[in-house]
């Protein structure tokens, strides 16, 4: 016969209602003494993950290789100097036992018996957070193709203008000079007419490696469309640009390309001007690059040509 009330018979069927709501959650919820860091409570959710709770400590049955309270334990936060609770805190974590993260929530607040417990409810946002992660990944690689040439992973002419520009405007701060190195491949389309279009993208891609492994890393190598590359070299003079473009134009001419059985050979023809004190714009550097191409390639291909670029002067 049950001997208790009908008032402690209405309490217990209300905690066996609250537990069977808190058990249908899928969600961690458990309750923790603040001074004891006993295991209180611990819905089913977290019983089916961390076992029962057995008089357990919230750090032995929550965590992994803890001998202790955990370093990253937020329960002084969940109350004020004056022992009152500050509120709602919420974070995120991944859990050291199973390595799943979860959003928490944990407040402090009064078990019947008087004393402050920690109320904790942790959902696992793991595919959020993967989910995040691979956005992350998306946007990265959209920025990058929107500088770099997919082909040869150098900067493309949208990259080129923007820190080139850059390049300039420092040079002119500083009063450097800056020059630039333009490069066409020389009669590339027989390559692709004889071999295809993939022995020619293998021929840019080894002709793109030369020219990463024999520059700076503040010089700026961009291909601008087809067999054209440009790089601009803060920093360097005319003289300078002319014996790095033929220790190129040599590189490229040595260089063995295979593909299916086969070596591909390529030479290319160059053009470099230079701007004293970046006075030039990367426009004029380009237009005199190119003029010096042209020569380069009229005079018989395979040669470094280079044009001067006549400052403009002011008149009254």
């Amino acid at each position: 016969m049950d001997e208790t009330n009908p008032s402690q018979q209405q309490t217990r069927a209300s905690q066996s209602a609250l537990e069977t709501v808190l058990d249908s959650l899928d969600a961690l919820v458990y309750v923790a003494d603040m001074q004891t860091h006993e295991l209180l409570f611990l819905n089913a959710y977290g019983r089916a993950r961390w076992g029962e709770v057995d008089h357990r400590k919230c750090w032995e049955t929550l965590q992994q290789g803890q001998e202790g309270p955990c370093s990253f334990c937020n329960n002084h936060r969940l109350l004020d100097s004056h022992g009152q609770p500050t509120g709602v805190q919420v974070w995120e974590f991944r859990n050291t036992h199973n390595q799943r993260w979860y959003q928490c929530r944990d407040q402090a607040i009064r078990w019947p018996d008087g004393r402050w417990v920690r109320l904790e409810i942790a959902t696992d946002i793991s595919d959020i957070k993967l989910l995040q992660a691979q956005l992350r990944n998306a946007q990265h690689r959209a920025e990058q193709l929107a500088h770099e040439d997919e082909l040869t992973g150098l900067a493309n002419r949208r990259a080129l203008f923007a820190l080139g520009q850059s390049a300039i405007e420092q040079a002119r701060r500083l009063g450097h000079p800056v020059a630039l190195i333009g490069l066409d491949a020389d009669h590339f389309k027989q390559i692709n007419d004889q071999h295809g279009h993939a022995a020619g993208d293998a021929a840019l891609t080894a002709l793109a490696s030369i020219l990463r492994s024999l520059t700076r890393a503040a010089d700026i190598c961009a291909r601008l469309g087809g067999e054209e590359f440009a790089i601009v070299l803060p920093g360097t003079d005319l003289a300078a640009a002319t014996e790095l473009a033929e220790r190129l134009r040599q590189a490229i001419t040595d260089m063995r390309v295979e593909y299916q059985g086969k070596q591909l050979l390529l030479t290319c023809s160059f053009g470099v001007t230079a701007s004293e004190q970046g006075a030039a714009s990367l426009e004029q550097l380009l237009s005199s690059a190119d003029i010096a191409t042209y020569r380069a390639k009229h005079l018989g291909r395979d040669r470094v040509a280079v044009e001067h670029i006549i400052p403009v002067t002011k008149t009254e």
